[in-house]
């Protein structure tokens, strides 16, 4: 292909955040369409695009030149000069070679980890060291050279010019000519010209591009907008002064430079002096070596020990068929290079197990794996349920495999700390991520901008569906919609600004789950990343870049159903009722009981209102069903639980497509609803081994057509060979198309529903403890609190209120009720209360408030804390009249203070403070005694519920009569509808609309429980008097469902 004389060098994707408004697929499409022999991407300070662009360059046929647009301090990096605002200058990197690419890493890394102020920042004593491989280029009006010559200092930007030309090397540093309809462009250009003539540096031009078309202008100018959080009408804002910075033609920038011709040229030469080859197509896993023990050669060996030993532990005998498997699968392991892989995530788990640390049964399709089935690191036999361990690791499709694991939300750090502690901090991290700027919240986000009112901009977005995967295009098939955004020019031009930044990277931040372990130091593989918020380092690459880079990924998942379940048994092993729930029968009554009544609050997975349903029709019996009802409750395969549920009760007849898909059809009464069971008809039907199987399932699941037409001929010509017609291989076929779309994989499932089980065979036969162990879990969540509280009552277990002198820490079963965890009350928290029970046992009960304060660390529970110890009556213990208590605990802590004074002088004894016979009752403030509603609200406020009573009661019977839904209905209604409803104001949040009107947000409350109401200002200026917290009120609108 001839290709034109032209390359882009100095372009900004989206992520350059907020800035570049430039999708990688998009300009890559845009340079292969007009035949550029490559492209270079040069994001401010970042990389974090860099491997998605090579590979999508590569994709095309178009040449990838990794670069960056780099911030380089006027001093040192370590400085944070706060008087200086442009502390910085711009200088454009690219890399030409392996080295070049590798020192990108490292700058880049060093400007987020050290050199971070406002912007990730290098220096030129950094540069000197790292700028082999790299060429230099002058940058923007804010590189160095640029900057010297807009401010008439010709000798300083020639001086910056010969130190870069010295630099990079003679041909390795350019000055960039940019056009863009700017005087101070114009100003720079002809003292460019000048310097290169002066001092023979080369010129290269280049476009400083941050958007696609010329017609992105104004949509670019409103992500400007939303960068620095301003309104487009603000006459002061950040914004750029021309529409010339998109992503012109060859023949536009031919044309713009046609009287320096050698500065296009030059554009053409630096991309043939940049030839970084990556090799990720054919790159080997990169893998930390795992220290072996004496007498073992390769990590091989002992992975082969470890699984054959592991496997006599978990059959008491070991069939041909186990050891078939588990050879086939050795086999394959050894064969794709990953036994280290595997040793490393044994002794992780090997660790935590030691350390008590509760670990997860399996998810994701590792649980296929009967390997990780013989190590420990799953808990569900594969065999057991069909699963298969080619979904896992498929010797047809190198990939690297992937194992995500569970561990106790509250110990997850102790997992993080080992491995940085057995790998080093130099070889361990995070990962990144990236928010977007979805349908809705982009149509938020720029009707703000562009200064719509607030609830214009949020009827529309209220009417993009809640789906995952929406778009707006999507959204513009609804009639309604369309009629919406027909009615005003202006929702016209917010519906369109929006669909051009649709899909940008809005913000990132540090994955959930995802750590990168890599064989060597971090920075030379990975460029790093450092949170602003938190501190944390991660890798710039998202998983899938550092998949793609070859490098171990391990998602390790706090899961706080895993400590439900630990502290659930610990609280039973103090009972002495030790109970192993690994190893609990896989078919109790009780249990099924419990899901066939839908009582599954604080059950793992099944607790929604939608899967109760569900469970209530189903009535599972086996454990099979809960797999089922995991993999069917989702989107897409959601459509089939009617016909599931018919076929299971005998009421619909079941058939299968073919007689040889009935034993791998049986179980789901002949509906695929498992990606295995795509893979296991392929098999079946045409022959196909469970690898090439799988890579049907996942070309189906991905609509890759081509791969799908080529194994379609291969399925129908095999087919034949099982006595089946073209006509019926090709229904079958078809049939498995949408099924490997939205397929369940099983053995995730699988995972899944044996939690689900094991937290649901623990309440059936332990609710008092599952229930306390589950309060505890949600301490600092007051909604979810209350949700187990009304549980509690459900079950006839009675809660007890919190005191200072009977409750603990967390919620304690006693005698079969639930003493309230004194950490749940606000502004207490675990460290106060550990103190005030560590005191209390100690040395006994408090006798009031005095002795409270007197004998506590001020420091650890502080005014606030008492405050919501009274509030929450956990003082009534001592002394019920709660206002009394309230009003005297300035005094109190004046008088300990005082006494510690008096201490420190050696004044005064503890037994002086404490001596007399009742001293705590003389000294509370005679003050008036809070009213009913007035304890119930201080109750809310400190525990997230009412507790010794609900306000609602004395609105309840005129409340009924005037509306005609609860909050308990309301949430069944389609979008849109009208209601009357009612309850008491909980919490309100007052705020200003666009045009700086007051209005409000409600929280209402009933005895049913909780919804929210947005008072817009049209309406807020007539009623806002009577909408104090308290009160109670009816209200009238329309249902919305806001995610």
């Amino acid at each position: 292909m001839e290709h034109t004389r032209f390359v882009h060098l100095h372009v900004h994707t989206d992520y350059s955040i907020l800035d570049g408004a430039c999708k990688i697929e998009e300009i890559v499409d845009m340079a292969h369409k007009w035949k550029m022999p490559a492209l270079a991407i040069t994001d401010h300070g970042n990389l974090y695009g860099a491997i998605k662009f090579y590979k999508e360059a590569q994709k095309k046929g178009v040449k990838p030149i990794i670069g960056m647009e780099a911030y380089i301090a006027k001093g040192d990096l370590h400085k944070r000069p706060r008087k200086q605002k442009a502390h910085y200058h711009h200088i454009t990197l690219l890399a030409t070679n392996e080295e070049g690419y590798r020192n990108l890493m490292k700058l880049s890394s060093i400007a987020f980890t050290e050199g971070f102020y406002y912007k990730p920042r290098i220096d030129k004593d950094v540069l000197r060291k790292l700028h082999s491989g790299l060429i230099g280029m002058s940058a923007c009006l804010k590189g160095e050279i640029p900057t010297a010559l807009l401010n008439d200092d010709y000798d300083g930007a020639k001086k910056v010019a010969l130190f870069y030309k010295d630099l990079f090397g003679k041909g390795n540093f350019y000055l960039e000519l940019m056009r863009l309809g700017l005087k101070e462009n114009e100003k720079v250009n002809n003292g460019l010209v000048k310097l290169s003539k002066d001092i023979d540096i080369p010129l290269v031009a280049t476009n400083d591009v941050h958007y696609p078309t010329k017609e992105d202008a104004e949509a670019h100018d409103v992500l400007l907008a939303l960068q620095t959080k301003d309104l487009l009408q603000e006459k002061n804002r950040f914004k750029f002064n021309t529409k010339e910075v998109y992503f012109k033609s060859p023949q536009e920038m031919m044309e713009l430079f046609k009287d320096i011709p050698e500065a296009i040229k030059n554009t053409v030469v630096i991309s043939e002096k940049c030839n970084v080859d990556l090799n990720l197509e054919s790159r080997k896993v990169q893998l930390p070596h795992f220290a072996l023990p004496e007498g073992y050669k390769s990590a091989f060996e002992y992975l082969s020990y470890l699984a054959r030993e592991g496997i006599k532990k978990r059959f008491s005998t070991v069939t041909p068929t186990i050891e078939e498997k588990l050879n086939m699968e050795l086999e394959i392991i050894k064969n794709m290079g990953l036994s280290d892989y595997f040793l490393i995530i044994d002794d992780l788990i090997r660790f935590a197990k030691k350390r008590g640390i509760r670990v997860g049964p399996g998810r994701g399709s590792a649980v296929g794996s009967l390997v990780l089935y013989a190590l420990g690191i799953t808990n569900i036999n594969p065999l057991d349920f069909g699963l298969i361990f080619e979904r896992f690791l498929n010797p047809e499709r190198v990939t690297m495999p992937d194992v995500d694991i569970d561990f106790c939300d509250d110990r997850r750090g102790e997992i993080i700390d080992y491995l940085l502690k057995k790998y080093g901090d130099d070889s361990v991290a995070q990962i990144i991520t990236f928010s977007k700027l979805g349908a809705k919240g982009v149509i938020r986000d720029v009707g703000r901008v562009i200064g719509l009112p607030y609830e214009e901009v949020d009827r529309i977005a209220k009417m993009v569906p809640n789906e995952l995967d929406i778009t707006i295009d999507k959204t513009l098939t609804d009639e309604k919609f369309l009629k919406v955004i027909g009615e005003k020019k202006e929702y016209k031009k917010l519906i369109a600004i929006a669909k051009r930044l649709e899909g940008l990277n809005r913000h990132p931040s540090i994955h959930a789950s995802g750590m990168v372990i890599t064989p060597g130091t971090l920075t030379d593989y990975v460029p790093l990343y450092k949170s602003r918020d938190e501190g944390k380092t991660a890798t710039q690459y998202d998983m899938k870049s550092i998949e793609q880079v070859g490098l171990l990924k391990i998602d390790i998942l706090g899961l706080r159903t895993l400590t439900v379940i630990e502290d659930t048994l610990n609280l039973l092993a103090k009972e002495n009722k030790n109970i192993d729930i690994e190893n609990i029968p896989l078919d109790d009554e009780e249990t099924f009981a419990l899901l066939k009544r839908g009582d599954t609050t604080g059950i793992f997975q099944l607790e929604g209102s939608g899967m109760r349903d569900v469970l209530k029709r189903l009535s599972p019996d086996k454990f099979s069903d809960i797999i089922a009802a995991v993999a069917l409750y989702r989107p897409g395969p959601m459509k089939f639980i009617d016909e599931f549920i018919l076929k299971k009760k005998g009421k619909k007849k079941v058939t299968y497509p073919h007689p040889l898909l009935e034993d791998i059809l049986k179980d789901t009464y002949g509906i695929m609803i498992y990606q295995e069971q795509v893979m296991q008809a392929a098999s079946a039907i045409a022959n196909f081994s469970l690898g090439e199987a799988d890579i049907l399932r996942r070309a189906m699941g991905k609509k890759m057509f081509d791969v799908m037409d080529a194994k379609r001929e291969t399925f129908v010509k095999n087919a034949k060979k099982n006595h089946i017609n073209k006509a019926t291989a090709e229904k079958i076929f078809d049939m498995m198309i949408p099924f490997a779309g939205y397929g369940f994989n099983k053995s995730h499932a699988a995972g899944y529903a044996l939690l689900a089980y094991q937290t649901a065979y623990l309440k059936a036969h332990y609710p008092v403890q599952f229930l306390a162990a589950s309060l505890s879990s949600v301490m600092d969540k007051s909604k979810k609190v209350r949700t187990f509280i009304d549980d509690c009552k459900n079950h006839n277990i009675e809660v007890v209120p919190p005191s200072i002198n009977s409750s603990f820490v967390k919620f304690q079963p006693i005698d079969g009720k639930i003493y309230f965890g004194l950490a749940a009350i606000k502004n207490v928290g675990e460290k106060a209360a550990q103190e005030i029970v560590s005191e209390r046992e100690k040395n006994g009960e408090y006798k009031g408030l005095f002795d409270f304060v007197m004998r506590l660390n001020a420091d650890v529970v502080n005014k606030k804390a008492i405050e919501g110890l009274v509030k929450a009556g956990a003082f009534d213990c001592v002394d019920k009249n709660r206002a009394k208590v309230f009003a005297s605990i300035d005094n109190a802590i004046k008088e300990m203070s005082s006494f510690r004074k008096e201490r420190a002088y050696g004044q005064a004894s503890l037994f002086d403070a404490l001596a007399g016979e009742n001293p705590v009752k003389d000294k509370l403030l005679n003050v008036k005694s809070w009213n009913k509603i007035r304890i119930l609200l201080n109750e809310n406020e400190s525990m997230g519920l009412y507790f010794s009573g609900h306000p609602y009661e004395n609105y309840y019977e005129i409340i009924r009569y005037l509306t005609k839904q609860s909050s308990k209905n309301l949430y069944t209604l389609p979008e849109g509808t009208e209601v009357i409803c009612g309850g008491i104001i909980e919490e309100k949040r007052n705020t200003k609309d666009k045009k700086g009107k007051d209005m409000t947000f409600l929280t209402l409350v009933d005895l049913d429980g909780y919804f929210d109401v947005v008072v817009f200002s049209s309406l807020f200026k007539k009623c806002w008097q009577e909408l104090r917290i308290g009160n109670a009120i009816v209200v009238k609108g329309r249902f919305s469902i806001v995610l």
